[in-house]
């Protein structure tokens, strides 16, 4: 897949278009592809062209040939903040509002923040410098996605610990993907053009393997399409090209079982992208499930898979109900839904056997929909 690489000028016009900030992201697929350095050139480009940018958060990583190109920018200090005795640097928010400049250029956007900051995470910043009509260009790896952090893991055995959602990379004005052949990328690393020269052999045993990069590669590749693809299905619809596509939402049934909550999410996430539709997440609280009957724990589980859930973009629904699978397809059937994505049922083999559980019902009963019943790997069962 070959990307145009956009001009500065490309992302001036999107600028002056607004008075809500405008967002331009570059996704990698893994350490060294360029992001930084190609976000450097293209402050360097608009600043030629007169518009007032900063660096509001870029992290050189010691390369050479992208601290050099920090020189003749304006740089927004660090923020030096003390957490428990140790003392980080972070973005300051604070002051690059303050600054208000045109662009502002912030780097690793999936970071997560010290306590003591104001947002939990770098894109919350990001997310307040647009609210505040400030432009932003930004970059992430494509393994830091929310709802390829199963994916991610099951294919190269990462685990990806600091994520952002999907909804955040889905209201970029533009996302411009930074290619590069696998031995290339090697060729770098062992030149150490990415990490010192010591830390080579590790990241070629670990991370950096031929195989996690391919399959990085190519998620880095699919990610960067479909959101083309969703940008150009938007415009037909406001161009009146073509129907709404409300016919066909998703629809993930979230239990008060919570070891399989965060997969189903990932996956409802992943599918309503490539249909390029909206998505609900739904919760029927039965009787037995009131707030005053279920543990604390189970609460606390419910409260952040529902959080999570508005995170990557759904909208989330608390039904009652003393019968879950009527409740999900008399919401279905009102909502416009044509997908609907429950976990294989963890109760009793018997029930199992007499087709007694929500899954078999909805397979049995949802006659008109795409029901996608999700098995687990045994890690998963496990996971909180």
């Amino acid at each position: 897949m070959t990307t145009r690489r956009p001009r500065a000028e490309d992302f001036l016009e999107l600028v002056e278009r607004g008075r809500r900030g405008r967002l331009k992201l570059y996704i990698g697929f893994a350490a060294g592809v360029g992001k930084t350095f190609r976000m450097l050139e293209e402050a360097h480009a608009l600043k030629a062209r007169g518009v007032d940018v900063v660096l509001g958060f870029v992290e050189t990583h010691g390369r050479p040939e992208t601290e050099a190109l920090v020189e003749g920018l304006e740089v927004v200090p660090r923020q030096r903040l003390t957490y428990r005795d140790v003392t980080v640097e972070e973005l300051d928010l604070e002051a690059i509002l303050a600054r208000k400049p045109q662009v502002a250029i912030v780097d690793e956007l999936a970071h997560t923040n010290a306590p003591v900051c104001r947002h939990r995470k770098r894109y919350q910043d990001v997310q307040e410098l647009l609210a505040a009509g400030i432009n932003v260009i930004g970059a992430f790896n494509v393994q830091h996605l929310e709802s390829l952090n199963d994916l991610v893991e099951r294919n190269t055995g990462v685990t990806v610990r600091e994520t952002l959602p999907d909804s955040f990379l889905k209201t970029a004005d533009q996302v411009v993907n930074l290619d590069l052949a696998v031995e290339d990328l090697h060729e770098r690393l062992k030149a150490g053009k990415i990490y010192a020269l010591d830390k080579v052999p590790h990241a070629l045993e670990r991370f950096f393997t031929g195989d996690n990069l391919s399959t990085l590669r190519e998620l880095a590749l699919r990610e960067v399409a479909e959101s083309l693809d969703r940008a150009t299905a938007g415009r037909q619809a406001l161009a009146g090209e073509e129907k709404s596509g409300a016919w066909g939402r998703v629809l993930v049934a979230l239990s008060s079982y919570p070891p399989r909550a965060a997969t189903l999410l990932r996956r409802g996430s992943r599918m309503a992208g490539r249909l390029n539709t909206d998505w609900f997440v739904v919760y029927v609280e039965t009787p037995r499930e009131a707030p005053n009957l279920i543990d604390a724990e189970a609460q606390r589980h419910l409260l952040t898979n529902i959080e999570m859930a508005k995170e990557l973009g759904a909208e989330v629904v608390r039904l009652r109900s003393s019968d879950p699978v009527a409740a999900l397809l008399d919401f279905a059937r009102s909502h416009g839904v044509g997908h609907i994505i429950i976990g294989r049922s963890h109760q009793a083999k018997w029930r199992q056997r007499l087709g007694m559980t929500a899954d078999a019902r909805l397979l049995r009963e949802g006659e008109g929909f795409d029901i996608h019943v999700v098995s687990f790997e045994p890690h998963e069962e496990k996971r909180p």
